[in-house]
């Protein structure tokens, strides 16, 4: 009878766990301990794999192994047994005979094997290696222990987790049993060590900034508050690393980076969790052309190293990484996709008039031409960059921390990336100038002082600090998730987070 039943048979669940429990307690009683403290392994699974790839059917190697690994099937045939183990590199099948265990282990070691072990549990064993008359690879086993007792089934081998919400909730067992999560997860720490690397050989060094700030500002976002009881102050969870690592380059850190947590008070989507990963990279004496030629060899080189090629499919779309990515500026693409020339509006309101003919909606809240022609940017403009593209010079009621543009009045000096419809990477000249800088700062205080809950705080100490002098500099932040998404072919932001915030289950 099958010990795995469906998942909402609890009463089903409670009988195999006190049988499991059972169990443990005959391992106890036997002298085994079912929860070991260690195990010495000799090679990884794959490792074996790897090393005996040719070994005829029917050889023996004269290699003494010792392996561990979580039972992931099991199956007795009278004086013979065959489990599948599994490691973190892989699989291998465990080929068990009665008469070489009793040579080693005593009369009733095959038995107690049969009757005291699960599938979920962890093994370990001695043995030599074998492929067997039907062609698999095998540690023939002489001798084994029972490291950990697994209380609960794994879900069906024939289905595995499927259940989405149930995969984000028990991560763990996701992992157990879906090895295209574990592979997700591998990749992303390849992607993040790649990023890391590629940034210090170019000489930038890594800074950590506070998670806890008195102001949170850097960024258009709603944010985390909570309270410091000792110090009797409410304090924000960072919505961006940008001012204290700008801070860090007033200092004299020319070359600067962090890559770590965020935290946005927003909604959850396939593209959305409150809480994720950016790394941001500040270098002075550079503006946004140079940060375009720096995101343009981070993404590439992070993508060639982890995948080995800069051609790959999302979501069964082609994506094509090869350098150079095209460049486009912001009016262009949106002339280009709905003929609005947006140069030629002389008032915000013929600028609404124009852009509700051609379709745009949500703009009652525009309350300048910049604002009208962002709005069908995001709506005609981002859903149609699926190849890696830059978008360029913003327009700078939308960009708080950009420099004007040099040579095109009412914008500034900004790009973002985007790639399969969705921003990776946002990039600026930064604004050195304090007193613009305050004063861009304060109107957005204003609006967050009217109800504007994303509007970013009038940070006066950042200013201060810009007053000291900052040199010309250019910034960018990049989305890890979202690049991690494309690199994975992940629909969703929490195939790539180990732990998303979900709603409580009560």
């Amino acid at each position: 009878m099958s010990d795995r039943p469906q998942p909402e048979d609890q009463s089903a669940l409670d009988k195999i766990r006190a049988t499991r429990l059972e169990k443990a307690k005959q391992l106890r009683e036997l002298g085994q301990n079912p929860y070991a403290y260690r195990w010495q392994c000799s090679h990884t699974l794959q490792v074996l794999q790897d090393k005996f790839r040719d070994l005829p059917t029917g050889e023996e190697a004269d290699l003494e192994v010792s392996v561990a690994g979580r039972i992931m099937a099991r199956r007795f045939m009278g004086k013979l047994a065959f489990c599948t183990i599994q490691d973190e590199t892989g699989t291998i099948q465990l080929y068990l005979e009665k008469q070489r265990l009793t040579e080693h282990m005593g009369e009733d070691a095959f038995k107690r094997l049969d009757k005291l072990s699960d599938i979920g549990d962890f093994i370990g064993v001695h043995g030599t290696i074998k492929r067997t008359e039907k062609g698999e690879l095998s540690v023939y086993v002489s001798d084994y222990t029972i490291l950990t007792k697994s209380l609960r089934p794994l879900p069906d081998k024939w289905h595995g987790l499927t259940d989405v919400e149930k995969r984000y909730r028990q991560r763990y067992v996701d992992l157990i049993v879906n090895p295209q999560s574990r592979e997700a997860f591998r990749k992303r720490a390849l992607i993040t060590s790649a990023l890391r690397r590629y940034l210090e050989n170019q000489g930038f060094i890594e800074i950590e900034t506070p998670v806890f700030q008195a102001e949170a500002g850097g960024a258009d976002a709603r944010p985390f508050i909570t309270h410091h009881n000792a110090l009797d102050m409410d304090l924000y969870l960072r919505i961006a690393t940008e001012l204290h690592l700008k801070r860090l380059v007033v200092g004299g850190f020319e070359r600067v980076f962090e890559l770590g947590r965020i935290f946005r008070n927003e909604g959850i989507s396939t593209r959305h969790n409150p809480e994720f990963t950016s790394v941001e990279v500040y270098q002075a004496y550079a503006d946004y052309t140079d940060m375009i030629s720096l995101t343009e060899a981070l993404i590439t080189n992070a993508t060639h190293e982890v995948l080995g090629t800069l051609h790959l499919t999302y979501q069964g779309t082609p994506v094509n990484l090869t350098p150079p990515w095209r460049r486009v500026t912001m009016h262009d693409l949106v002339k280009e996709l709905t003929g609005l020339d947006f140069t030629q509006f002389s008032s915000v309101d013929e600028a609404k008039q124009a852009a509700q003919a051609a379709g745009i909606y949500g703009l009652d809240n525009c309350t300048s031409i910049g604002h009208v022609l962002n709005q069908a940017f995001e709506q005609k403009g981002e859903p149609t960059l699926i190849q890696p593209t830059f978008v360029l010079d913003y327009p700078v009621e939308i960009s708080p921390l950009a420099k004007p543009h040099r040579d095109k009045p009412g914008l500034v000096e900004r790009f973002e990336l985007f790639i399969v419809g969705r921003e990776v990477a946002n990039s600026f000249s930064e604004l050195t100038d304090p007193v613009e800088q305050y004063e861009r700062l304060k109107q957005q205080s204003e609006k967050k002082a009217a109800g504007d809950e994303e509007a970013q705080p009038l940070d006066e100490d950042f200013v201060m600090a810009l007053e000291y002098g900052m040199p010309p500099t250019g910034g960018m932040g990049m989305g890890i998730d979202r690049l991690v998404m494309l690199l994975t072919d992940s629909a969703s932001i929490r195939d790539v987070i180990a732990f998303p915030i979900l709603k409580r289950e009560d």
